[in-house]
């Protein structure tokens, strides 16, 4: 009861000196990929760390079931991942592991797979865990398997935001344009953003994203835009090596200044400041939704 009156009485305060800010409102990103070896999971991590320098509180969830690997890139081995969160063996600040990097991150392993054939009253709890997290991070992060699956499709139809990460490769081209073209079938509603890396310049990476969305526009009847162009860096393979991010290992580097710009784009984006209903709210519930 002593704290419940101590809470009200400091609620009471800050209204009457009109300290009362509005909640923090959680952008929720899902950063996919047509195929494997793109770099989405590097992208991803040196993503989150760039926008944690500019003033973000970012939290990552690695969802590749199949190839996990935000652990192995930092050099680190979670001791909990979402599989002890389904089973209820631990809560979702139990399984958030703190690395020395600064970054905070959710290991999935097989706890993915499982969410997807939940049934509804495991799902709920799913939603009622993730909930907390509410006012508590930024920018929430899913960093997804490549290549569609049912987990994929998910987090994509779920989260308010989804990078799709390419190379100019032809390949990788054609498997970006085609994982739109099966979740767009899907959900009409889901939009994307580009990133094109391992770029020799800057026109290159244009020129890749140009080719996507000429065709996303012809074909899907979708804009298709480019959020940035990650500049082609020995020194990522060198931090790989190192298990430590490249925006900390080469902060100077091209890959790093690249992916600085990129995250200066995406907080200066027009309309960043989504509506509660479709920041962690409307993630959970759009999950809820999906489920039915």
């Amino acid at each position: 009861m002593n704290d419940q009156a101590d809470s009200l009485r400091k609620l009471v305060t800050a209204q009457e000196n009109g300290a009362l800010q509005q909640p923090k409102l959680t952008r929720i990103v899902t950063v996919t990929s047509g195929k494997g070896g793109v770099g989405k999971s590097n992208f991803s991590l040196n993503f989150a760390l760039m926008l944690q320098r500019r003033g973000q509180k970012v939290l990552v969830f690695d969802a590749d079931i199949g190839m996990a690997n935000i652990d192995v890139l930092m050099g680190f081995s979670a001791p909990h991942n979402l599989y002890h969160l389904l089973k209820r063996e631990k809560t979702i600040w139990d399984i958030i592991q703190h690395v020395p990097s600064g970054i905070d991150f959710i290991a999935g392993g097989s706890g993915f797979r499982d969410l997807v054939e939940l049934p509804q009253s495991e799902l709920d709890y799913f939603g009622e865990q993730i909930a907390r997290l509410s006012g508590h991070y930024d920018v929430i992060l899913f960093d997804t398997g490549a290549g569609l699956s049912k987990e994929t499709v998910k987090f994509i139809a779920a989260a308010q935001e989804t990078i799709v990460v390419t190379t100019p490769e032809p390949t990788s081209i054609t498997d970006a344009y085609a994982l739109m073209k099966m979740v767009r079938s899907m959900h009409e509603d889901v939009s994307f953003k580009l990133v094109v890396n391992r770029a020799s310049d800057i026109r290159e990476g244009k020129q890749t994203a140009d080719k996507i969305a000429m065709v996303a526009k012809q074909f899907l009847q979708i804009e298709v835009p480019l959020l940035g162009t990650v500049m082609d860096d020995a020194n990522v393979t060198k931090a790989v090596k190192k298990q430590v991010p490249f925006a900390l290992a080469y902060p100077t580097g091209e890959a790093a200044r690249s992916i600085d710009v990129i995250a200066r784009h995406f907080l200066n984006e027009e309309g960043n400041a989504a509506p509660a209903e479709v920041g962690l709210k409307g993630f959970i519930n759009r999950m809820l939704r999906l489920k039915k």
